[in-house]
């Protein structure tokens, strides 16, 4: 059903609300809709990426209403439940409840049946929940997770992605999503190798957040002053584990040396001069050289 505002409320009349929507062959009256997308808090962004042990999920902390910043240091990176884990982008709030949900969800399965549901069961039944929030993201309050575990039956990590209508993807090493997935999955695409240690995919995680937050606003980078960093966990055997933010912090400031290494060694810029002619030496009219 279609939203109307306050002053343009159909009534009581269902009949005439079905003419008004055209839904009897008349022309319709188009409705006004309700976009609450920039007046919602929004979370960006997060990657997951397959390792030697496992999977890694990572996001940043900051979430945005339009172009304020209402939220430095939200987390999107959740256990779903012991060897699964889930990262939200899009509306922060339908998002929150979503993971809650899938959490209750599979705990609830486990006690009927016994046994844990297959990370193939967990991952459409996360498709069946962001479908479910069709009508939701219609009026800007999206939700695209990421969902990743370790597959105790096939003893290695798998990672899978979704759009907005429930459809789901499984990728094969990492997969990105939120505002600044371009930019966070060119650095994974151009980083990953097959086989990567605990310690490499952790520094190349929180080296594409800190790259796409160099491009996108609405990404958050490490926060130094109030140590806020982004939330990585990895998902292997052992379970869903928590990266410590003392790790996450002494990584980044290795990561930030060598970046300015880096801009040290490089030549300095200098000021473009300009390079126009005098009109005494300016070319003839054939091309020549000035007379």
């Amino acid at each position: 059903m279609p939203f109307f505002k306050v002053w343009d409320d159909p009534g009581p009349d269902f009949a005439g609300l079905v003419r008004r929507l055209g839904a009897d062959g008349s022309n319709p009256m188009p409705a006004t809709s309700v976009d609450l997308s920039d007046a919602t808090p929004h979370a960006t962004t997060c990657v997951a990426i397959r390792y030697a042990d496992g999977v890694l999920m990572a996001g940043d902390r900051r979430a945005t209403s339009g172009n304020l910043i209402s939220h430095r240091a939200i987390e999107k990176v959740f256990p779903a439940d012991r060897h699964s884990g889930v990262a939200i982008a899009g509306a922060a709030g339908p998002a929150m409840e979503m993971v809650k949900l899938f959490q209750l969800q599979l705990e609830h399965y486990e006690k009927v049946e016994g046994s844990a549901l297959s990370l193939e069961g967990k991952a459409n039944q996360l498709s069946q929940m962001v479908r479910g929030n069709l009508p939701a993201a219609m009026q800007g309050l999206a939700v695209v997770p990421l969902f990743a575990g370790y597959d105790l039956r096939r003893g290695a990590g798998r990672l899978f992605q979704y759009d907005v209508t429930g459809g789901r993807y499984e990728e094969s090493n990492f997969a990105a999503t939120g505002s600044g997935s371009l930019h966070a999955g060119t650095v994974v695409k151009l980083g990953f190798q097959e086989g990567l240690t605990r310690e490499a995919v952790i520094d190349l995680a929180i080296s594409a957040l800190f790259q796409a937050a160099d491009e996108d606003s609405a990404t958050g980078g490490p926060d130094l002053i109030r140590r806020i960093f982004p939330v990585v966990a990895t998902i292997s055997a052992d379970g869903f584990v928590r990266v410590d933010d003392d790790e996450i912090e002494e990584r980044f400031l290795g990561i930030l040396e060598g970046l300015r290494a880096r801009v040290a060694s490089e030549p300095p810029r200098r000021p473009e001069t300009s390079t126009h002619l005098s009109p005494d030496a300016a070319p003839d009219a054939t091309g020549g050289e000035p007379s």
